[in-house]
């Protein structure tokens, strides 16, 4: 392609930016090469030889010059760059001769070094080492030579992952297998893990199907998405991902008065565990609304459920795997934060995911969570999220290496220190068991109320209906609840949630089916 003089002035008028770079002459074969390297470990760009970095000033060659230089930047790409690249060279003309105009792109072997091994990445108009290994990491999962999701985790087996999550997952993708097979309900609760895997393929126990499905390397190590999608203590082996959760009392992060805090404890778990802890935070912490103007009218969260259930399962499926840092979770009095680790992979820009382009960073990890967490896609997600009407900012970060969305909050329902959490009068230690004819009443109170969905929850009710984000049996909610399985129990915790329209059936047409399920409605 021959540039053009317009195209020249047009990036002259830039100025030195992160992928425009200036330099009269090649004087020093080194320093070229380090900039090479740089723009091929960020996004590409283009070095242009023949403008002052300083003025701008044009200081054309000659075309003897022009000669030289494009000898010159072939040999530096192929000497200086490790491993070499290849450039795309132009030249344009400009009053009183030309420019030379090296294009590079981005590089597909990252991370590149100069021939001294050091490893160089742009920093706006300028360029910095890179000396730290996560950020290492990054370049190479970026170009697909490093999948951390795919990674070893030592020392971790089979008996490290929570029987009750696999059997979901399982569940979930083998579906019409082990309906056929008439393990649904209470008949696959009750079956063994290595007769599910029997049922799913004749011969395999769970160690041989987990393999097959690449959770378990050939060596016999148990890789991350293992860990992170089933593991019972997660954390034990990856202390970082996790996420922290706090709800402040006003808007300064600084401050030291908070309302409610997740402790690390609570949230110790894989993924499953922790999009319910972290939904049941925002459940208790934000306010709820009034949809329509009517007395009775229905109520939701001043944030959409579902609208947060896509930026947390996002958080969750998406963050980056290499750098050492937790998801952080903040509610303010007139924003939410959700802090995600990494800036968008692959070049990504916030206007590309608003227009609903999506490019998982964790492929192996995003194609299996779908079958655990309430997924529909980070494209379409966040698109349906924007739709809501929220008042939205996304921020990819690169000098705090994060994804940050903030979420704007009515500063008019939070006129008060009260929030949407368990002060109604309900001690969330009580348990239906204990209850007696309190229990009955509570009840009662609830069915009476449902038409009007202006119930008042006990605590344990909000993270029931929370915990069926995902479709659950009457047992599983019950467990969940802890609380035996008993009638007056499915009353409170199951029947009442429906009759209010809390949840819903997944077999509305059997209500008495065995493989029923209950989600949040």
């Amino acid at each position: 392609m021959i540039m053009t003089t317009e195209d020249i002035l047009r990036l002259r008028d830039l100025g030195e930016v992160s992928k425009v770079q200036f330099k009269e002459r090649i004087l020093d074969k080194y320093d070229i090469g380090c900039e090479l390297v740089a723009m091929s470990n960020y996004r590409g760009g283009q070095l242009v030889i023949g403008i002052n970095d300083k003025t701008g000033e044009f200081n054309p060659l000659s075309y003897a010059e022009v000669q030289e230089t494009t000898n010159m930047l072939g040999n530096i790409a192929s000497e200086n760059v490790v491993p070499s690249i290849l450039l795309d060279i132009d030249t344009a003309q400009v009053e009183g001769g030309s420019v030379v105009v090296a294009t590079i792109k981005e590089g597909n072997n990252k991370p590149y070094h100069d021939n001294k091994g050091i490893v160089w990445i742009k920093n706006g108009a300028d360029k910095r080492k890179v000396f730290d290994n996560a950020e290492l990491a990054e370049m190479m999962s970026e170009c697909g030579s490093f999948a951390p999701d795919e990674a070893v985790v030592k020392d971790a087996t089979l008996n490290d992952l929570d029987e009750d999550t696999l059997k979901i997952f399982l569940q979930n993708r083998f579906a019409i297998v082990l309906e056929k097979k008439g393990l649904v309900g209470d008949a696959l609760r009750e079956t063994s893990l290595d007769d599910i895997a029997n049922a799913i393929a004749k011969g395999h126990n769970l160690n041989k199907l987990m393999r097959n499905l690449h959770f378990i390397r050939p060596d016999g190590s148990m890789t991350v998405a293992a860990m992170l999608l089933f593991g019972k203590y997660t954390q034990r082996w990856l202390p970082v991902m996790t996420a922290k959760c706090i709800s402040f009392v006003g808007n300064h992060i600084g401050g030291n008065q908070f309302r409610d805090k997740v402790n690390d404890a609570d949230m110790e778990g894989n993924l499953l565990h922790q999009f319910e802890t972290i939904m049941a935070f925002f459940t208790r912490n934000l306010k709820s609304v009034q949809v329509e103007k009517g007395f009775n009218s229905l109520g939701r969260l001043e944030i959409p459920y579902s609208s947060l259930v896509e930026f947390v399962v996002n958080a969750l499926v998406h963050r980056s795997l290499n750098w050492n840092a937790p998801i952080r979770i903040f509610i303010f009095d007139n924003r939410v934060e959700i802090h995600s680790p990494g800036i968008l992979p692959n070049g990504l820009q916030v206007e590309d995911i608003t227009n609903g382009t999506s490019m998982p960073r964790n492929n192996f990890l995003f194609s299996n969570a779908i079958y655990l967490l309430p997924y529909t896609g980070a494209g379409t997600g966040i698109q349906r999220a924007l739709e809501d009407g929220l008042q939205v900012e996304f921020k990819n970060d690169e000098r705090a290496h994060e994804f940050l969305i903030t979420i704007k909050r009515n500063m008019d329902l939070n006129s008060d220190s009260d929030t949407n959490s368990d002060s109604q009068g309900y001690n969330s230690d009580t348990d239906p068991d204990t209850l007696g004819a309190d229990s009955d009443t509570q009840t009662r109170r609830l069915v009476t109320d449902s038409d009007t969905r202006r119930v008042k929850l006990t605590p344990k009710q909000k993270d029931v209906v929370n915990y069926c984000s995902v479709p659950r049996s009457s047992r599983e909610i019950l467990e969940r609840a802890g609380v035996s399985y008993h009638s007056k129990n499915i009353q409170t915790y199951v029947t009442s949630l429906v009759e209010a329209g809390y949840l819903e059936m997944t077999n509305p047409d059997n209500p008495n089916a065995s493989n029923q399920k209950y989600r949040k409605k």
